[in-house]
């Protein structure tokens, strides 16, 4: 019986050939003319005021955290529901991470907590999409308005998916995805960081430039270039940059694609709920991607034991994120509040199979064994 992985890398096709143009054109290095393509599509379609490619999604937070000049003292409130980097960060430019805790319902950062969590200490709020189902944005832009800091959307799941019809990563200040192999369209390893705001416009290029204006250079504002700024070299290469052009372009095929699959899971489980086991919730205001579809099990032990039967039947299933509060690392910054829906998700929450390519016998079996599990 073949194997059925959580996830496989999506190749299209038509990679290779814009791959080889990227090739033989000369210009291998980031920031050429693939990268500007990917930038342009991702403006034009999503409505971001300004994308610039990067190395991760990990980068873009990195170039986050420059932009709002986070140093020690400061505070940067993240659910502690989330990937390490959402709050690595910021904790290594010296900020100290406050976690919140997320919802009951679905693993989004609870709006209802974070304004006792502002102090004058705090630099920004991050909210993440987890499963590109779009967070409270309304509550967290009155928050961060009231309290004058930046809203971060770590959008890392969810390109094309929507909150109020407005596509995440464009609500808030600054945004950031990933490309990594595991999202829904990638190009390995990538990410880009949106620019949404007046105030971080102009500098956001020297920052992403290695600290330069060469931008104004290039474009012949200046006679020479410089260091004008703190910085890195945060673009990825011309590969990278042509692979991923050649899935931006199929992006809503490819979202719409996977939400038949994730719709096929949420029907199939639904007399699951019977027995307490829960499906994903979406709120009315999300229109998510399909990237992520999950399960809530009823304890940890359950869950484990179901991850264990469907790898012994061949079939790859997984858990998510722990959470950062009860890290080794993250107790460094835990201030002891108690976050009960973040550990709940981190112990019951296990995610299937679900990819572009999985055929429906093979979802099928995958349902079944499911099923089997808990009759």
């Amino acid at each position: 019986m073949n194997r059925i992985p959580f996830y496989k890398p999506l190749v299209l096709g038509n990679e290779q050939e814009l791959v080889d143009r990227a090739i033989h054109s000369g210009k291998l290095s980031g920031n050429g003319p693939f990268g500007k393509l990917c930038q342009e599509k991702l403006t034009e379609q999503f409505g971001f005021r300004k994308a610039l490619l990067t190395t991760s999604c990990t980068s873009a937070l990195e170039m986050a955290a420059i932009l709002l000049n986070v140093q020690s003292g400061d505070e940067v409130i993240v659910p502690s529901y989330a990937f390490v980097t959402t709050a690595n960060a910021f904790a290594s430019k010296g900020a100290k991470i406050v976690f919140a805790d997320t919802r009951s319902d679905f693993p989004a950062i609870d709006e209802t907590q974070v304004s006792a969590l502002v102090t004058h200490k705090t630099k920004a709020i991050v909210a993440l999409h987890y499963a590109g189902i779009g967070c409270d944005m309304d509550s967290l832009t009155t928050i961060a308005t009231q309290h004058g800091v930046c809203l971060i959307e770590d959008n890392a799941q969810g390109l094309g998916s929507t909150y109020k019809g407005r596509f995440l990563g464009s609500v808030g200040h600054i945004g950031a995805l990933s490309f990594h192999e595991t999202k829904n369209v990638h190009c390995g390893e990538g990410g880009a960081i949106l620019i949404n705001t007046d105030k971080f416009q102009s500098r956001a290029e020297h920052v992403w430039d290695m600290g330069t204006d060469r931008k104004e250079f290039m474009e012949g504002l200046v006679n020479s270039y410089g260091w004008v700024d703190l910085g890195g070299s945060f673009y990825p290469s011309e590969l990278n940059a042509a692979f991923l052009f050649c899935q931006l372009q199929e992006l809503n095929r490819v979202n719409v694609e996977r939400k038949a699959i994730w719709e096929r899971y949420f029907e199939a489980f639904a007399s699951l709920e019977n027995i307490g086991v829960e499906r994903p919730k979406v709120p009315q205001w999300a229109e998510h991607n399909g990237h992520t579809f999950y399960l809530i099990t009823r304890s940890l032990t359950e869950r484990e034991e179901l991850i264990y039967q469907l790898k012994n039947a061949g079939i790859q299933a997984a858990f998510h994120f722990q959470s950062l509060h009860r890290s080794a690392f993250g107790l460094k910054h835990y201030s002891g509040l108690q976050l009960p829906n973040a550990d709940r998700f981190s112990e019951r929450l296990v995610r299937l199979p679900l990819f572009l390519g999985i055929t429906e016998s093979e979802q099928q079996r995958v349902i079944e064994e499911v099923k089997t599990f808990y009759a």
